[in-house]
């Protein structure tokens, strides 16, 4: 799955600002730390906004294609942020198999996003994994760290409708 770059403005902050910087400030020297700076970047902004990779990029002395890419083929690394409630749809064989496809596609229709977004309110972003450890109830979600099983499709508006008042 290719990640998605977020199309919610940033809205960062002159202090996480200034904290990112000083971090870079004290690793710049060393090329070898910028996953070290990435993370602590996502740590202060929850997200690595294009805005973010390219303040990390000069800081750094690197290209921004460098800190792109990584920030792509790292798991750790989101581009999107993540929204209050935070919904991850296990597409583990065992629960794919039982419908898990079908789970997040009517997830995805009644929210307006894709895997790796979240909604312009900030309200709800959307994940797909490979396993949460609940085989025997899927198909399975999390919406942070509530797990519902033996989801289908029609169960979804309900759920959602709990968190949406």
């Amino acid at each position: 799955m290719q990640k998605k770059i977020s199309s919610i403005p940033f809205k960062g902050t002159p202090e996480q600002e200034t904290e990112l910087k000083k971090f870079i400030e004290e690793n710049k020297h060393d090329k070898s730390r910028l996953m070290a700076v990435m993370q602590a970047a996502q740590e202060i902004y929850g997200y690595l906004p294009m805005e973010v990779q390219m303040m990390i990029a000069d800081g750094m002395d690197v290209p921004l294609e460098k800190v792109f890419g990584v920030a792509t083929f790292y798991a750790q690394f989101a581009l999107s942020p993540k929204g209050e409630y935070n919904i991850s749809v296990c597409l583990g064989t065992a629960c794919y198999v039982k419908g898990a496809q079908a789970v997040l596609d009517k997830i995805s229709e009644i929210l307006g996003i894709g895997v790796d977004e979240c909604t312009p309110d900030g309200k709800f972003s959307l994940q797909a994994c490979r396993c949460i450890g609940a085989c025997g109830l899927g198909p399975v979600m999390m919406i942070n760290d509530e797990v519902f099983g033996k989801l289908t499709p029609d169960a979804i508006p309900g759920i959602l409708a709990k968190f949406n008042a």
